[in-house]
This record gives C-alpha cells, sequence and structure tokens, in this order.
C-alpha cells in the first residue's frame, strides 16, 4: 500500500568529514604551506595571512592534529610539570603559576605527582619523556642523595630542565626558588627579639631519623646531604642562633617522620623535658597543624604560654584565634616564574644555569609573645 504525503519521511544528509588543512588553505586563498606554518605555530608568515588563515580555519571549524604537527615540527607545545604533593597548598599555587603562565605562551600541561618519592619521580620523568613534552619543571624529590641521571638524560636530549622550590645537587639546571635561608632567619630573629631563648624548629631532617643528633651531624646534613627547601630554612634559623649567642640544641631540632602525627610525637616530647620550648617555628602547612593540635591538647595557650611562627600562609592564620604570624611565600609568583623561564629556554636561549631566589613576606599577627615567666 502506498503510504499518504502526511507519512511521506525526508531524511537529511549531514556532512561529518573534518576540514582539511588544503580546505582551509583555500578558504583563506593561501598556499598549503603558508597554511601549514600558521596553524602549526612555526616558521613566520606575514600578519596579514596568519589572519585569513585563522579566520578560515574557525569558519570551517578546523581542529589542529596535534599528534601530525608534532611529529612534522618536534614540537608538542607542552610543558612537563613534577610536584612533591598536589595536596599541599604550596604546590597548588605553583601549579596556579605554571599552568597560567604556561596557557599565556600557548603551552599545555602534564602534571605528575610524585609523594617525594625518588623512584616515582625517575618513573614520572620517563612518562614525560615518552609524551614528548618540550621541557620540565620538577620539584626534585631528594637533595644529593638523589639520582640526577633521569634528569641528565632528559637535557642530553634537549629536553630543557627548571628546578622549583628545591634544587638537586650534581644537576646543571635552572632553579626558581625561594630565599628559604633568609625567611627562617627573619623569623627565627623575630622570636628572639620577643625573648625567647628555647626556640624548637620543627620539622628538620627525616633523614637522620631517630638516631643521635648533634650539631655538626645537622650542619653536614644542611649543607651536603639535602640542599633543599627545609635544609635552607635550617641554616637561617641557624645563622639566627649563632648572631644571638645563642646554643642550638639538636634536642629541639625535629627529625624523622615528616607528617602531623611525626610533630604531635615531637612536640609532645619536647614538651615533657626539663627545659621545654617556649616557641615554635613550623617550616610547613603541616608542620603548622601539628604544632597546634598538640599544644591545645596539652591545655597551653597561644601566645600567652607559647609562641608559633609558620610557614606557607594560608586564608585560615588570619580568623585563627589568635592569629597566627607567618612567612608568606609568593608560591603563584614562583610557578609563574618557572615557567617563563622554561619557555624561554625552549625558544633557544642561551647561557649558564642560574638560580633565581625570590622575597617572602614575614606576616607578624597575634601568635608571638614574651616567654611566660
Amino acid at each position: 500500500m502506498r503510504p499518504s504525503a502526511q507519512y511521506t519521511e525526508s531524511v537529511t544528509t549531514v556532512d561529518t568529514a573534518k576540514p582539511t588543512l588544503s580546505e582551509v588553505a583555500r578558504r583563506a586563498g593561501v598556499g598549503r604551506s603558508s597554511a601549514a606554518r600558521v596553524l602549526g605555530n612555526y616558521g613566520s608568515v606575514s600578519a596579514h595571512t596568519r589572519e585569513r588563515v585563522l579566520a578560515a580555519a574557525r569558519e570551517l571549524g578546523y581542529e589542529t592534529n596535534e599528534l601530525a604537527r608534532s611529529m612534522s615540527t618536534g614540537v608538542t607545545m607542552t610543558l612537563g610539570v613534577v610536584v612533591a604533593d598536589i595536596a599541599n597548598p604550596f604546590f597548588a599555587g605553583v601549579l596556579r603559576g605554571i599552568a597560567d603562565a604556561a596557557r599565556e605562551a600557548g603551552y599545555g600541561t602534564v602534571l605528575v605527582n610524585t609523594d617525594e618519592d625518588e623512584a616515582r619521580e625517575d618513573e614520572a620523568v620517563r612518562l614525560l619523556m615518552g609524551k614528548q613534552v618540550d621541557g620540565i619543571v620538577i620539584a626534585p624529590a631528594g637533595g644529593a642523595a638523589a639520582d640526577p641521571n633521569p634528569l641528565r638524560t632528559a637535557q642530553l636530549r634537549g629536553v630543557p630542565i627548571v628546578q622549583i622550590d628545591r634544587t638537586l645537587a650534581g644537576l646543571e639546571a635552572d632553579a626558581v626558588v625561594m630565599d628559604n635561608r633568609h625567611a627562617a632567619r627573619d623569623a627565627t630573629e623575630l622570636l628572639i627579639a620577643a625573648g625567647h631563648r628555647r626556640i624548637a624548629l620543627v620539622w628538620g631532617p627525616a633523614r637522620l631519623g631517630r638516631q643521635t643528633v648533634t650539631p655538626s651531624s645537622l650542619e653536614r646534613w644542611a649543607t651536603t646531604t639535602e640542599l633543599t627547601s627545609v635544609g635552607e630554612r635550617f641554616l637561617g634559623y641557624r645563622a639566627a642562633l649563632d648572631a644571638a649567642d645563642l646554643e642550638l640544641d639538636p634536642a629541639i631540632v625535629m627529625t624523622g617522620e615528616q607528617s602531623i602525627a611525626g610533630v604531635r610525637a615531637f612536640v609532645r616530647t619536647v614538651l615533657a623535658t626539663p627545659r621545654p620550648p617556649t616557641a615554635f617555628i613550623a617550616t610547613e602547612l603541616d608542620a603548622v597543624i601539628g604544632v597546634l593540635e598538640e599544644v591545645h591538647a596539652a591545655g597551653l595557650r597561644v601566645p600567652a604560654d607559647m609562641s608559633i611562627v609558620g610557614f606557607d600562609d594560608s586564608p585560615w592564620a588570619s580568623v585563627f584565634d589568635p592569629p597566627i604570624t607567618t612567612v608568606r611565600q609568593p608560591v603563584q609568583r614562583l610557578g609563574e616564574h618557572a615557567a617563563r623561564r622554561l619557555i624561554e629556554r625552549i625558544s633557544g636561549a642561551g647561557g649558564e644555569p642560574f638560580v633565581d631566589h625570590l622575597a617572602s613576606e614575614l606576616i607578624d599577627r597575634g601568635s608571638i609573645a614574651a616567654p611566660r615567666g
């Protein structure tokens, strides 16, 4: 039976084929090679040609084949980023700076987390090399004890490296770090000026564990074993004590497990000694939390019974009761500087590797008072 007209179906054919580079070139009225240079972001073309090609690509809905472009140019427009702990607000701020600067320059980012594990760091570098990133920003997981060979291999293959937050001994590469030594010295001097003479440092070297620690072993660790942010902060703390002619007591420098639980165990131990500290310098956000938790558990008040200075300023530090004095680090600017320096190296900038030190700011709030009694 023949269907009536009202039931007649019509079929619309949709062209799902993706527009090609040749079609973009024809629409723009330029040669295929000129269109390829514009869309591949390599070589040189006139501003007028670039505008015509980009306009044609938008009109046709053309999308660049990134794999094909990278194979033809050797450039992926991608930065690899290796950090120690993405859950740490410090690295979250650094990553924001890297991503913003990379995006501004037309680069994407690939992030890998190491949890401060050197084996994972080696895997991360190999992964990023397999992804053919154009350069790597890395917060090294270890100091002189770590193996820089995977990063050296990347350099030998023409992949620039920029270190961030800490440096790896034996690796000739640019670095962007905080001026941790001066920051820790300023924090210690602030407590000394308030009258404190027993100032505990939380945290110090994890690698020394629970072994017997001496001033000389601490100095040796900080200057030759791990040239990291933690070591630099110890050196600033030590310099302030020396300048005030105060004794460095290894018993009140935390070693061992670097965690909130480890901090609480250390604070509990030193508070029970005949000569407990009257102030704490907490060099990480988790260290600040651990100190506050254990001080409160001991029934002590801040700052009436115990003074505290923390690192890595956080929004809650200003609204805590009392507000916590902290060292504020320009973490986003740290990431921006590192990404821009890496892009300069990718673009062919020469010269010897250099270390860029960024200054921090000591925010004096309400967690410091004269020692009790």
